[in-house]
C-alpha cells in the first residue's frame, strides 16, 4: 500500500524530520532551519513525495519501515507540498481520473517531456531553477536512450532541455509561489464532524449520503464511516481511515460492507467547509466517481449539493429531490418551473413535485432553499437534440488471463444534450441532460481492425451500462502472427427519446497492460 494512503500504525519512534536527519542527511547535506540540499529545493504533493522516498530505496538503498515512510511523506508534504490552487487544474491525475486528454502549458514540453508520461506529473511539483536542471541531467542518467528515443533523435535534445525546457519549467512552476507562503500561515482545518455527502459515479447513477469523521491516532488522521444512497435506491455503507497532507490533501482508504476496498483522494477547500474530488475501487482505479462533501453540523451553512433527476423536460411534472445540508427556508426553482406540492422536507433533502411549462426554453434554472443555492442551475429541454459518447476517447487494457495485472475496463455512458438557448448544436449554451439508458454494439473501428479481427479477439463483454471488457492478454495463437489481443474498436449507444432513434460513436482503444504504474502516472 502507498504511503499516501490511510494505513495506520503505531507512531514511529522517530519524527519526519528526525528521520530525514538520520536516513537522508548523509546525502542531502542538513542547511539549517529544516532544510536540506535538493530535498528543500522542491515541493510536490504526497504522492510526488511518495515516488522520491520509493526512489530513495531502490537506487540508494535508503530502507524505512512502512510506518517511517509514511512519517516522511507527511512532514515533506506539510512542509514542501502544494497549495489548493496550485493543483486544482491538474487533479484529475491524483484522482486517477481515466480518459483524460491534456493540454500541456508550452509546445516544448509537449515535444521534449510528455512523450513519457503525463503533463500533470510536471505541473503538480515546484522546482528551483537549479533544480529543474538537475532533474533533466537525472534523466539523462537514469534514462541514457532518451535522447535517441522517438521525436528526441531528430534534435539536440540535451541542449534543449538543460536550457530552453528549464527556463519553461521554472517560469511555470517555479519554487517561490504566494499562494504556498499565504497557505503556510493558513491554520489547519479540523475535518472531524458530520458532512453530507453527493456524486455521481458513471455507469451507476448519481448518489448522496453522509459521513461521520472523526479524530483518530494523532494529528491529521482520521476515523470515518460513510453510507450512500443510490438515485436507484441501492444503499452502501464503508468504514475507513483517512491523512491530511498539507492541511487539504485528504487521502482515505475504506472498506465496504461487501469487503470492496475503495480510496478516496479530495482536497479540503480553505476555510474547511467543504472538500472535494473523486473516490475509485483500489483494485480498478478507472472506476469511481465525483464527490463533494459540506460540513453539515449546526454551525455550516445551508448549501444545495445536488438535485435527483439532473434535467427535467418542458410539459412535464415530475418529483424532484434537492439535497444538501441545513437545508431551510422556500424553494424556488426559477421561471418555466412551479412548485406543485412540498412532498417531505429534513435539514438534507427537500422532495417537491415540479411542473415545467410547455412552452419553456432551453436553459438552467436556478435551484433554491432559502438562500442555499445549486452551484450549476437545472436544465430545462424541449428534447434530446443529440447524443455523445462519454468519454471521447476511452481506453481499456488487456489482463488477466494468470498473468499479474488484472483486466483494466472502460466505462463508456450515452449522454444527452440539448442544443440550447440558441437552438445551434455544439455551442457554449449546449445543455448537458445526462446519461441515458442505450443499446451498445462493437465493431472494427479501421479497414487494418477489419483485417486483424479486432472485434473478435479485443472484446471480452460489454455490460448493458456502458461497461466494456477486454478480452484475456496475449500472445494468442488463434490471432494472426500470433499477437495479443489489443485492438481498435468502435462504440455505438443508441437511444431512444420517444419514436426519435438517436445515435453517436467513439474509438475504443483495447491495449496492452501498463507494467509500470507510478502514483502520479
Amino acid at each position: 500500500m502507498s504511503s499516501t494512503s490511510a494505513s495506520f500504525a503505531a507512531e514511529p519512534v522517530l519524527s519526519g524530520k528526525e528521520l530525514i536527519n538520520a536516513k537522508c542527511a548523509s546525502c542531502h547535506a542538513a542547511q539549517g532551519d529544516g532544510r536540506w540540499f535538493r530535498i528543500s529545493e522542491g515541493r510536490r504533493t504526497p504522492e510526488g513525495w511518495d515516488m522520491t522516498v520509493v526512489r530513495m530505496d531502490y537506487a540508494h538503498g535508503v530502507k524505512l519501515t512502512a510506518e517511517e515512510r509514511q512519517q516522511v511523506v507527511k512532514y515533506l508534504s506539510d512542509h514542501f507540498g502544494l497549495a489548493p490552487s496550485e493543483t486544482q487544474n491538474h487533479r484529475y491525475i491524483l484522482e486517477r481520473q481515466p480518459n483524460v486528454l491534456e493540454k500541456p502549458g508550452h509546445p516544448l514540453l509537449t515535444e521534449m517531456c510528455v512523450r513519457c508520461h503525463s503533463a500533470a506529473r510536471i505541473a503538480v511539483q515546484r522546482r528551483t531553477e537549479d533544480d529543474w536542471r538537475r532533474l533533466v541531467n537525472f534523466h539523462v542518467g537514469q534514462f541514457p536512450s532518451i535522447e535517441y528515443s522517438a521525436g528526441g533523435r531528430d534534435r539536440h535534445w540535451f541542449d534543449i532541455a538543460s536550457k530552453d525546457v528549464v527556463q519553461v519549467l521554472a517560469r511555470l512552476n517555479g519554487y517561490e509561489s504566494g499562494a504556498w507562503r499565504d497557505w503556510q500561515a493558513t491554520p489547519a482545518p479540523d475535518a472531524s464532524g458530520r458532512w453530507r455527502l453527493a456524486g455521481y459515479r458513471p455507469g451507476h447513477g448519481a448518489y448522496e449520503g453522509e459521513a461521520d469523521i472523526r479524530r483518530a491516532d494523532g494529528k491529521d488522521r482520521y476515523a470515518l464511516s460513510v453510507t450512500l444512497r443510490w438515485a436507484d435506491g441501492r444503499s452502501e455503507s464503508a468504514q475507513g481511515r483517512s491523512i491530511v497532507y498539507g492541511k487539504h490533501e485528504w487521502r482515505a482508504t475504506l472498506q465496504q460492507a461487501d469487503g470492496t476496498a475503495v480510496q478516496q483522494v479530495m482536497s479540503i477547500e480553505p476555510g474547511g467547509r467543504r472538500m472535494s474530488g473523486r473516490w475509485f475501487l483500489a483494485a480498478q482505479d478507472g472506476l469511481g466517481g465525483d464527490l463533494v462533501a459540506v460540513r453539515a453540523d449546526a454551525q455550516a451553512p445551508s448549501a444545495v449539493l445536488s438535485v435527483v433527476p439532473a434535467a427535467l423536460r418542458a410539459g412535464s411534472t415530475e418529483t424532484i429531490t434537492i439535497h444538501g445540508a441545513n437545508l431551510a427556508g422556500d424553494v424556488s426553482l426559477g421561471p418555466d418551473l412551479r412548485v406543485l406540492a412540498v412532498m417531505s422536507r429534513d435539514a438534507d433533502k427537500v422532495v417537491v413535485k415540479v411542473a415545467a411549462r410547455a412552452g419553456a426554453r432551453d436553459g438552467l434554472r436556478s435551484v433554491r432553499v432559502g438562500t442555499a443555492q445549486l452551484p450549476v442551475g437545472l436544465p430545462v429541454y424541449r428534447r434530446v437534440d443529440y447524443l455523445k459518447v462519454e468519454p471521447e476517447h476511452p481506453i481499456a487494457r488487456l489482463g488477466g488471463n494468470g498473468g499479474s495485472r488484472a483486466k483494466l475496463p472502460a466505462q463508456l455512458e450515452a449522454v444527452g444534450y440539448a442544443a440550447g438557448p440558441d437552438g445551434k448544436r455544439g455551442t457554449k449554451d449546449d445543455l448537458r441532460l445526462g446519461a441515458l439508458p442505450a443499446q451498445w454494439s462493437l465493431d472494427n473501428l479501421t479497414p487494418a481492425a477489419a483485417e486483424m479481427g479486432d472485434a473478435d479477439f479485443a472484446v471480452g463483454r460489454m455490460e448493458p451500462n456502458g461497461l466494456f471488457w477486454p478480452a484475456d492478454a496475449g500472445p494468442n495463437p488463434q490471432r494472426k502472427f500470433g499477437t495479443n489481443n489489443a485492438g481498435e474498436l468502435k462504440a455505438t449507444a443508441k437511444v431512444m427519446d420517444g419514436n426519435r432513434s438517436l445515435s453517436a460513436s467513439v474509438p475504443l482503444f483495447v491495449s496492452v497492460q501498463r507494467w509500470n504504474d507510478p502514483p502520479i502516472r
